[in-house]
Order: structure tokens, then sequence, then C-alpha cells
């Protein structure tokens, strides 16, 4: 096989497995907050802007996840 054969399905492994590590992530937050929001109804704003920061920072992770394929799709070091 060609290297950018290689490189396609390396590029499809890191978004694949970043997408649905980020969407498990965001899931198990997200249901986390229901609970605690439920059992403490007067902190459901402070844990609202925790979780949205939350969010955020694990979508930042799957984007740069991103970026580095795409870095190897289109400019590949190889």
């Amino acid at each position: 096989m060609a290297t950018s054969a290689f490189v396609a399905l390396a590029c499809a492994f890191i978004i694949g497995l970043g997408a649905i590590g980020a969407c498990i992530g965001i899931a198990i937050m997200g249901g986390k907050y229901l609970e605690a929001s439920a059992r403490q109804p007067e902190l459901m704003n402070a844990l609202q802007t925790k979780m949205f920061l939350l969010a955020g920072l694990i979508d930042a992770a799957f984007l740069i996840g991103v970026g580095i394929a795409m870095l190897f799709a289109f400019a590949s070091p190889f």
C-alpha cells in the first residue's frame, strides 16, 4: 500500500475516534449536570457556566485532532 493510503486511514481514525470520544464526554457531562441540578436547583446557574466551559474544552480537544488530521491529509510530511 502506498503511504498516502496509510495517511488517509490514520486521518479517518483520528477524526472518528475523536468524535466518538467527544460525544461520549459531552453526554456524560450533560447527564451529570442534570443530576446535579436536580439535587441542588439553587446551584443551577453556577453549574451551567461550568458545564458550558467544559463542553468548549471537550470540543476544542476534538477540533485540535481534526486540525492535525487535516495537516496530515493536505500537507503530508511523508
